[in-house]
């Protein structure tokens, strides 16, 4: 047997099994990275939520009250009571309730016809729709516009990829994330990818989730129809399981065979 081969052959496990190796700092989130002291532990850190624009697909929910009969029963079935029934079993009531914006950036309401809310913030359709219902009836009127629920997808090295509505107003990406059931261990963490829509088309965007600096970016805080997508690590590409000893020990095992071939031969 050539023993001069048996150092090379334990260097290249060892090489393999740092490569399949992932490190603690690239799975922990919210770090302090750049020691920033402003964003050390018990520090209040300010957020910055963009304020939305409505554009192509998006549903709102719009509810209305008035003293005005014939109103409130041509909007009656925006009623909090059937949101109530629906219950969160339902998360996507909003479907059938609310009002979608069509290719023209416009919204079709009874008795009103259809208003244009493309680019629209949710006070500016409020506004909108106040002057419109003005011009029917004298009396007063309450009005309120919410989106449909936040909507979003998530994909790529994530244990429960796929497309989550949820009932809120806001909502952080990592809230979105466990949603999803976390990423795996094999997750880019930090170079998550955010396809945001805007009125004008998409923007991609790629944040560091590793990093608390995050939490004053604008992506802190997803958007109604973001995409969230987890490129995977180098190491994906060696461990195709959870558990990278396996492929190390199958490696082993066949640098066994070949070695007992080896000696059987010579």
């Amino acid at each position: 047997m050539n023993f001069r081969i048996i150092p090379s052959i334990s260097l290249l496990l060892l090489f393999l099994s740092l490569n399949a190796c992932i490190s603690n700092s690239s799975l922990v989130y919210l770090q302090n990275i750049k020691n920033d002291k402003s964003l050390i532990d018990d520090e209040l850190i300010s957020y910055e939520i963009s304020e939305y624009r409505l554009q192509y697909n998006d549903i709102i929910s719009i509810d209305i009250k008035t003293t005005v009969p014939f109103i409130n029963e041509a909007f009656k079935f925006q009623d909090g009571n059937a949101m109530r029934a629906g219950g969160q079993g339902m998360a996507d009531v909003y479907y059938m309730t609310g009002y979608t914006v069509d290719k023209e950036g416009e919204i079709d309401l009874p008795l009103i016809g259809k208003i244009n809310v493309d680019g629209a913030t949710l006070d500016e359709a409020k506004t909108k729709l106040q002057n419109a219902l003005l011009e029917i009836v004298s009396e007063e009127i309450f009005v309120r516009v919410k989106l449909g629920g936040i909507r979003y997808s998530i994909f790529g090295e994530v244990n429960r990829p796929g497309k989550f509505t949820l009932l809120q107003d806001r909502l952080t990406i990592y809230e979105a994330l466990s949603n999803a059931g976390d990423f795996t261990s094999f997750a880019k963490r930090n170079e998550v990818v955010i396809l945001r829509q805007y009125p004008n088309g998409t923007k991609i965007h790629r944040v560091d989730l590793l990093d608390r600096s995050i939490i004053k970016t604008p992506y802190y805080f997803i958007q109604t129809n973001d995409q969230i997508y987890a490129e995977p690590l180098k190491q994906r590409e060696f461990a195709r399981t959870e558990n990278a000893s396996q492929n190390i020990l199958l490696f082993s095992s066949l640098v066994t065979t070949f070695l007992l071939l080896l000696n059987f031969f010579n």
